[in-house]
């Protein structure tokens, strides 16, 4: 009976796989074999490996890379404050506050801090340096893609820290650990899945940015996901379209098995 309550409760999780997962890869799939005409073909798996496609996703990959990277640089030290500081609460709630804005709003919100005449402009020419472009730059995509995904970094990482037994700290220091020693051998290892996890809620949807390459980057930062929105609602060519979406989907998938959760033991950190 208690098998049979068990499966039960799995049928609407199962219902939420097929209808929202599996079906609509099973289209993109579907679609991926056929050209703009609607005539079924493989020539779309062979374009995309022509050299064109091929520097796009290196590019999708290279910032996605960065914007990673920059988060992690910027949230580990965040999250580890935040485990020190009275009110962590109410500072996690500041941090996962601009989450809840919507995207669209805080692109445009950056365009007018960006601008010619916006607000960061005219601090430069307050102090002398003058007026910089700023909009439509590898710098903004990137640092306005960091801003947005930050809190994705810190609440796992945050969570992390927070698990960690501070005995062992505490130990390491007894022994004669110095404060880097101590972050090398014994916090980052035991932190090690939360910055995973960070580091997997960043990479994904970096790779497939699309909305803000066109309002901040003004196209000039190309990405697997920029081409996917211009070949369904520009060129038409819906085929093309879910062919680099399989390839964006197996992608996400390797590296989800890649970096996926291997539980070690304190002895095995030790050891290294």
């Amino acid at each position: 009976m208690e098998a049979r309550a068990r499966n039960l409760y799995l049928v609407p999780y199962m219902l939420w796989i097929v209808l929202f997962v599996c079906a609509p890869i099973a289209l993109i799939v579907y679609y991926s074999f056929f050209d703009v005409e609607g005539r079924f073909t493989l020539d779309n798996y062979a374009k995309f490996f022509t050299p064109v496609y091929l520097r796009m996703t290196l590019s999708s990959f290279w910032y996605a890379f960065l914007i990673t990277a920059f988060s992690l640089l910027i949230a580990y030290p965040t999250a580890y404050l935040l485990t020190r500081t009275k009110h962590k609460g109410l500072w996690l709630l500041l941090i996962i506050l601009p989450s809840w804005i919507n995207l669209l709003l805080k692109a445009y919100a950056f365009i007018g801090l960006f601008g010619t005449h916006g607000f960061v402009n005219a601090v430069l020419e307050a102090t002398g340096i003058g007026q910089r472009q700023l909009l439509f730059t590898d710098f903004s995509f990137v640092f306005v893609s960091v801003y947005i995904f930050i809190p994705f970094m810190v609440l796992p990482v945050y969570n992390a820290l927070e698990k960690m037994n501070p005995t062992l700290v505490d130990a390491a220091r007894d022994l004669g650990a110095s404060p880097w020693m101590t972050f090398r051998r014994v916090v980052f290892p035991l932190t090690l899945d939360g910055v995973k996890a960070g580091c997997m809620a960043v990479f994904i949807p970096a790779l497939s940015l699309f909305m803000i390459t066109r309002l901040i980057a003004g196209n000039r930062v190309i990405t697997l996901g920029t081409a996917i929105e211009q070949h369904f609602l520009v060129t038409q060519d819906w085929g093309m379209g879910a062919t680099i979406a399989v390839f964006l989907i197996i992608a996400m998938a390797a590296l989800m098995v890649l970096t996926g959760n291997r539980k070690r033991g304190l002895i095995d950190i030790v050891r290294k």
